[in-house]
C-alpha cells in the first residue's frame, strides 16, 4: 500500500528524505561539533582542553536517557506530538549552549540537547513501521540507512562553514535551523501515523518490567553489553579523533577532509553485512569482526608502544586504524540489537527502547573517561579500543556456548532479516 493510499500526502521519495534527515539529526549534532574543540577547550576549559570533549559524550549521554521513554510515549500520546516535544527540548538545550558561559553549563546544555535529539532517534523507526511492512520496510530502511550513513562525512565540513562565517558558537544555532527545518517538514507534509484507537497507555511500570526481563535474560544481556563496548569503541574514536589530527599529525586544517573520506568509505559496512548476515548469521559475523579488529588494535598498539614505524608512516597507519573502528561498527552493531531484539518479540517496543538506552548510556560512560586520557599520543585511544574490542569478542564467544546449551541455530539465531541492518547511532 502506497502512502498516498495510507492517507498521507507525500510520496516515498520524499518519506524516506523526511527520515533521513530526522535520523541526520544525530549524526549532525555529535560530528559536526569536532571542528570546535580546540576553540571549546581554549576559551572554556584553557587549564584542561582535553574536557572539551564531554561536549560530544554529555551529549550522547543524554541521548542515551531520553531512549528510556521516548518510544512508550510516543505510543501512548502519538509519533508526531513527541517529535514537537523532543523538538522544543532540543532547541532549548542548544540555545543554553549558544550562550554557555562555563563548560560545565554547556555540558548540562548538551545533556538537554541530547534528551531532545531521543525523539527523532527512537520515533522515526517507529513511523517507519507503523507506515510500512516487510520487505517494503526494510528496503526503504536499508535506503534511508545508506543517507543516515554518508551525513556524518560531510557533519564535520559543515561545523568548519559555521565556524568560517560565524564563530563555533554559531554551529548551535545551525543545530535549531536544522531541526525546525526538519519538524515544520513533519508538520507539514506528514499526517499522523498512529491513530488513537491504536495508541497504549504510558504505564513506567511495563518499562520497568521489560527492562528487568532483558536484564534476567542472559543472552540478551551479553549482547546489550557487546553492543555498548562497540558504541563505545566508535565514541572513544569520535571524541579524540580531532585532537588526533591537530596535536599528533599536524592535520588540523584538512582534519574535516579525511574524515569524510573514512566515514564514506567506512559507509560500505552496512552494505556488506546485509548481503552476507543470510548466510553466515548475525553472532558469527559479530565474532569475527571483533576478534578481526582486537588482532588488527593490538598490532597497532605494539607499533605505537616500540615506534617501529618512522613518522611518514603513522598517519597512514592511523587511517587504517580509524577506517577499521568505523567499519567493525557497520558490521556489528546492527547486528547486535537484531540479536537482543529477537527472544524479546512480545514486548518489542519496549524492549527496543531499553536495550538503545542502556547500550547507550554504557558507550558513553566508556568513552568520556577515555578521551580525558589523552596526551599527546595514540595510546590511550588505541589501548581503550583494543580492550573493548577483547572484551566484546570474548563475550561473544560466551554467547555461542549459551546459543549451544540452548540448541539454537549457530550463527546467531535466524541470522535473516533481522539482521540485514543496521541500527542509527551516531
Amino acid at each position: 500500500m502506497t502512502l498516498t493510499e495510507r492517507g498521507q500526502r507525500m510520496g516515498q521519495a520524499e518519506f524516506i528524505a523526511l527520515i533521513a534527515m530526522t535520523f541526520a539529526t544525530i549524526a549532525f549534532s555529535i560530528d559536526s561539533m569536532l571542528p570546535a574543540l580546540p576553540r571549546i577547550g581554549a576559551e572554556l576549559s584553557p587549564g584542561d582542553i582535553n574536557r572539551a570533549q564531554l561536549v560530544l559524550t554529555a551529549f550522547v549521554l543524554g541521548m542515551g536517557l531520553g531512549t528510556f521513554v521516548t518510544g512508550p510515549l510516543s505510543d501512548a500520546f502519538g509519533r508526531k506530538p513527541v517529535i514537537y516535544a523532543g523538538a522544543v527540548i532540543y532547541v532549548i538545550g542548544a540555545f543554553a549552549a549558544w550562550v554557555a558561559p562555563t563548560l560545565e553549563v554547556m555540558l548540562a546544555a548538551r545533556v538537554v540537547q541530547g534528551l531532545g535529539a531521543a525523539a527523532p532517534r527512537v520515533v522515526s523507526l517507529a513511523i517507519m513501521r507503523d507506515l510500512y511492512s516487510g520487505r517494503v520496510m526494510a528496503r526503504m530502511m536499508s535506503i534511508a540507512m545508506m543517507v543516515f550513513a554518508i551525513f556524518p562525512a560531510f557533519a564535520p565540513l559543515l561545523g568548519t562553514g559555521i565556524i568560517v562565517l560565524v564563530g563555533w558558537r554559531g554551529i548551535f544555532l545551525g543545530f535549531v535551523l536544522f531541526t525546525l527545518i526538519a519538524v515544520l517538514w513533519l508538520g507539514l507534509r506528514l499526517r499522523e501515523p498512529l491513530p488513537v484507537p491504536a495508541r497504549r497507555p504510558f504505564r513506567p511500570a511495563l518499562l520497568v518490567a521489560a527492562a528487568r526481563e532483558l536484564m534476567l535474560h542472559k543472552m540478551v544481556r551479553l549482547t546489550i553489553i557487546v553492543q555498548g563496548l562497540c558504541l563505545g569503541m566508535i565514541f572513544t574514536m569520535i571524541t579524540m579523533v580531532q585532537q588526533v589530527y591537530d596535536v599528533i599529525f599536524l592535520r588540523a586544517e584538512s582534519f574535516p577532509f579525511w574524515f569524510a573520506t573514512i566515514a564514506i568509505i567506512s559507509a560500505s559496512a552496512s552494505l556488506v553485512n546485509a548481503v552476507i548476515v543470510v548466510r553466515f548469521g548475525m553472532r558469527r559475523i559479530t565474532t569475527w569482526a571483533l576478534g578481526l579488529e582486537g588482532l588488527w588494535t593490538l598490532a597497532v598498539m605494539v607499533l605505537v608502544l616500540v615506534s617501529a614505524l618512522p613518522d611518514r608512516l603513522m598517519f597512514p597507519l592511523f587511517l587504517l586504524f580509524q577506517a577499521s573502528v568505523f567499519l567493525t561498527a557497520g558490521m556489528t552493531i546492527g547486528n547486535l540489537n537484531a540479536m537482543a531484539m529477537e527472544p524479546m518479540g512480545h514486548i518489542a517496543g519496549m524492549a527496543a527502547s531499553v536495550i538503545g538506552a542502556l547500550s547507550t548510556v554504557m558507550a558513553a560512560v566508556i568513552a568520556a573517561p577515555i578521551g580525558l586520557l589523552f596526551d599527546g599520543t595514540l595510546r590511550p585511544m588505541v589501548g581503550g579500543i583494543l580492550i573493548m574490542a577483547a572484551g566484546g569478542f570474548l563475550l561473544m564467544l560466551r554467547i555461542r556456548v549459551i546459543e549451544r546449551r540452548e540448541g539454537r541455530r549457530p550463527g546467531g539465531g535466524s541470522g535473516g532479516d533481522a539482521g540485514g541492518g543496521s541500527a542509527p547511532v551516531a
